[in-house]
């Protein structure tokens, strides 16, 4: 017992010890990074003051101290302030090196913010190199980023300096809106030094737009507030400026007045920035000197071995041997130049590509907010004319007026299978679509398939023919709906460019190694065919064989590039083998797992064996603020004896379900006020349970994570099937009844 209590003591004692320590390193670690940010801190100060060679000391210490704790967004930050002091000292090179080190660490640790900071700084670097485009590059990467932070008032620098640019290349007109936009920030946030500099070269910009009184008056303004708050740096190019729009005018005197301003307040900057020289630029005049000292050395030397004839011997190898050192000391410097650029040089191209790929990714965020939108706007008047002409089928409509309404139907069925293809080719761009195998029979899917398009063939006077090889199993584990959708575009194009013919569909074995099949699928048609030429652009996105054929036989060029893409994400292939006027054969192969049969399940009539509860008592809240979609959905539950409220937006929603009990509530996304998902997310703030369905005809895929976020129980895209819809009805009324009934 006693040696017990001694080993417990001194683990006691050991733990003390450790947390002690680990306490000891934090405190240290602390004291530390404090340190680093006050002389960050101090060198910025410096900075401003034009201290450089004080500056650069601070930064060399602050990062010795940041490399000690590993700190990275200090370092970042360090090589970043590094980086706009190199610039400020017209050592580019160097300074594009510190600062695409600075983002290469910001973007990793995701410092979105200090980031933009660096790419304000890249473009000023770019600008001084005269590469006018990559500066705006820059700018417009540090301005996204501002913007998405929120950081207005870091933003109107960014349009400042971008703004400086566009006059260099000359683009007066959009200098003038940035810079407008730049001085509007400035005004809002009390940013002198942004206003001064923005006024003078916006006036500078309105000049050369022919407004020459009103850029006069913003460049003196700029002017003036210089001089207020002695902005000598924005002075001396206001002085330039005024000397520019006064000759311009025809002030010859006035303008030479204002250049010898320029001059004398420039050569005063210039001597203060040499006498703050960093300790880089201090090395090199001292190796340039010590350079100039070797060559007066080896020129005595020279001279006094010439005096003594009886030395010639040494005098010859002692110049061979300054000879072969110099020119071994020129290589080495030669190459260590060499490997410093290229090493520079493999920076500053990987932070190009980190920015041109940034770039890419923004444009695909806004085609993917493009389509989002443009589908959304479609998709809500197409909920009215589905759901209008489907009631109007259903209410036995006069014979001459049954196929104007079929008509109808079929439009607005093609539209949102156009839709629909829009987003597909999107998604497979995005590489958004997942495989979902599941067992299914392939023979019998087939044969749905071919039965679905029958009609459009007996239309053409085409005969479909089906042949599934007897070596092959029936059923398969893969995602046959992908496979119907091949299959679907495939024969659809063969039945639209065969006019009385045959089409024959094929399945047959290629491979087989235990489950484990490849399959190949045959689609032959007696067509028009297709030419060489055309064959090679087939499979792109909006690309058919003519502008005439579009308009012979219809249809949007999508078929084929959502079949290869689809035929991709299953890891197939795909062959075209075509003739003109003699036909086509498109030919995949996919690999495809085995699977045992699959059992017959028995169809499900939703809503038609109600006995086990009370429709009366179900209670439905639709929100929805278009007046003719809640005509529609009203009409809807009620043809399937269900009742429901109808309220027109978020607020009135969220206080009816606060006040009254209902069984599910389908929700809308876009409405005035408050939208759907606010509603949803006030509403799961005091009710958990509640079934709410978001009815939406946003694009779903892109919107999971939000809809997941606010609460909602699923989700029912508009315009939806009928079938799709009941389930989901029936599912959640069916579970809540029997919640109820627990």
């Amino acid at each position: 017992m006693t040696h017990t209590h001694k080993y417990i003591v001194i683990v006691s004692m050991l733990l003390s010890f450790c947390l002690s320590a680990q306490n000891d390193i934090n405190k240290d670690n602390e004291t530390i990074q404090i340190n680093i940010d006050y002389k960050i801190n101090q060198a910025q100060r410096n900075i401003e003051s034009t201290d450089f060679f004080e500056a650069e000391k601070k930064l060399a210490e602050a990062l010795v101290l940041a490399e000690k704790i590993s700190t990275k967004k200090s370092i970042a930050i360090i090589y970043s302030k590094l980086g706009k002091l190199q610039y400020i000292i017209e050592e580019p090179d160097d300074a594009l090196v510190s600062l695409f080190k600075a983002n290469e660490i910001q973007r990793i640790i995701k410092d979105d913010v200090n980031r933009a900071e660096t790419y304000k700084t890249i473009g000023n670097v770019y600008n001084s190199k005269q590469n006018y485009n990559q500066a705006l590059d820059y700018f417009v990467s540090a301005n996204t980023l501002f913007t998405q932070e929120g950081l207005d008032d870091f933003v109107a620098e960014v349009l400042l300096n971008e703004g400086k640019t566009l006059i260099k290349i000359k683009n007066y007109s959009k200098a003038n809106k940035q810079l407008a936009r730049a001085i509007s920030l400035a005004k809002r946030y009390d940013l002198d030094k942004i206003q001064s500099s923005a006024l003078i070269n916006n006036g500078l910009a309105l000049a050369h737009l022919g407004k020459h009184e009103e850029g006069l008056e913003n460049t003196i303004e700029g002017v003036n507030m210089a001089q207020k708050y002695k902005f000598y740096s924005i002075l001396t190019n206001g002085y330039l400026v005024l000397s520019e729009l006064n000759e311009l005018n025809g002030n010859y005197q006035l303008a030479t007045n204002y250049l010898r301003r320029h001059m004398k307040l420039s050569d005063s900057l210039l001597k203060a920035k040499r006498e703050n020289l960093s300790p880089e630029k201090r090395i090199k005049i001292l190796l340039s000197n010590q350079t100039e000292f070797q060559k007066e050395q080896a020129a005595n030397l020279e001279e006094k071995i010439k005096e003594n004839n009886l030395s010639k011997l040494t005098t010859i190898l002692s110049i061979a041997l300054i000879t072969i050192l110099s020119l071994l000391t020129l290589s080495l410097y030669k190459n260590n130049n060499i490997r410093l650029k290229t090493n520079n040089m493999l920076h500053i191209k990987n932070s190009e590509l980190i920015v041109a790929m940034e770039k890419a990714e923004l444009a695909s965020k806004t085609k993917a907010n493009f389509l989002s939108t443009v589908t959304h706007e479609l998709r809500t008047p197409l909920y009215a004319v589905t759901g209008l002409t489907n009631m109007l089928l259903d209410e036995d409509p006069k014979p001459n007026q049954i196929a104007h309404l079929k008509s109808l139907k079929f439009s607005g069925e093609y539209l949102l299978t156009f839709i629909n293809d829009i987003l597909q080719i999107n998604k497979i761009e995005a590489n958004k679509v997942d495989i979902e195998p599941e067992n299914f029979n392939l023979k019998k899917k087939m044969t749905n398939v071919i039965a679905a398009l029958n009609n459009s063939a007996s239309s053409n006077n085409i005969k479909l023919h089906l042949d599934y090889e007897q070596s092959i199993p029936e059923t398969f584990n893969a995602d046959q709906l992908k496979i119907s959708q091949i299959l679907i575009n495939l024969i659809g194009n063969a039945i639209k460019f065969t006019k009385d013919g045959d089409i024959w569909i094929r399945a047959k074995k290629m491979n087989q190694d235990g489950d484990n099949y490849t399959i190949r699928f045959e689609v032959e048609d007696n067509g028009i065919g297709i030419s060489p030429e055309k064959q090679e652009r087939l499979f792109e996105s909006f690309s058919q064989g003519s502008i005439q054929i579009n308009r012979k036989y219809g249809g949007t060029g999508l078929g084929l590039s959502i079949v290869k893409g689809l035929i991709d994400i299953l890891k197939g292939t795909i062959y075209l083998r075509s003739d003109l006027d003699k036909g086509s054969t498109f030919t995949f192969e996919i690999p495809m797992k085995y699977a045992k049969p699959v059992a017959r399940q028995k169809k499900i009539e939703y809503f038609n064996n109600i006995s086990d509860f009370d429709l009366e008592n179900i209670k439905i809240l639709v929100v929805e603020d278009n007046k003719i979609n809640q005509m529609i959905t009203k009409k809807i539950l009620n043809k399937m004896n269900l009742n429901c409220d109808v309220v027109d937006n978020g607020e009135e929603a969220v206080e009816k379900v606060r006040k009254e009990n209902y069984d599910v509530v389908l929700m809308d996304i876009h409405m005035p006020g408050i939208s759907g998902l606010e509603a949803t997310t006030l509403i799961r703030q005091f009710d958990q349970e509640l079934t709410i369905f978001a009815l939406t005809a946003v694009t779903i895929e892109d919107k999971m994570q939000e809809f997941d976020e606010a609460g909602f129980t699923d989700i029912i895209s508009k315009p939806f099937k009928q079938e799709d819809f009941e389930k989901k009805l029936y599912d959640a009324l069916i579970g809540s009844n029997e919640t109820k009934s627990i």
